[in-house]
């Protein structure tokens, strides 16, 4: 309230009651408002001690099941972390055994390649030391079959 309600409220208040009354009023006035505060403080108070007790036992319940989800998150972490560990190690396993096998591929091929080129290029200085030797054997002494066409069959000329 502002200082002018307040004057106002005493002059209203010493009008209706006038001036000898005013002090007894302001009295009970007084004495009431330390009854009722004494009563909210007793009320605190017992509720305060009555719910005290309850305030404990929530507390106690809140710290224990915020112990219990740490302990769980922490077991599921540890869980999860083996698990990842033991994946990794598997797909690391799994890729290095790829990566031999492939390896061990690579030099089977490579090795009958060279196997086969080598094979190749002897029977090929075969052939040549073969026609360098004889010039007159060249004549082929293959012969065709009827159902075989010559060389020149699909040659068309204009």
């Amino acid at each position: 309230m502002s200082g002018q309600e307040i004057v106002v409220i005493i002059i209203i208040a010493l009008l209706l009651f006038g001036a000898d009354k005013l002090p007894e009023i302001a009295k009970g006035i007084g004495k009431g408002m330390r009854d009722f505060r004494k009563a909210t403080d007793d009320i605190k108070r017992e509720f305060e001690e009555s719910t005290s007790e309850i305030r404990k036992d929530f507390n106690d319940v809140t710290g224990s099941i915020t112990n219990e989800v740490t302990d769980i998150s922490d077991n599921l972490q540890r869980d999860v972390n083996e698990v990842t560990d033991d994946l990794n190690r598997e797909v690391d396993e799994f890729k290095s055994d790829i990566d031999r096998d492939v390896n061990e591929v690579k030099t089977n091929l490579e090795t009958e390649a060279n196997e086969i080129k080598d094979s190749v290029e002897k029977d090929a200085n075969e052939i040549k030391d073969n026609l360098e030797s004889n010039p007159g054997e060249n004549q082929s002494t293959y012969k065709r079959s009827i159902n075989e066409p010559d060389d020149n069959y699909y040659k068309y000329t204009d």
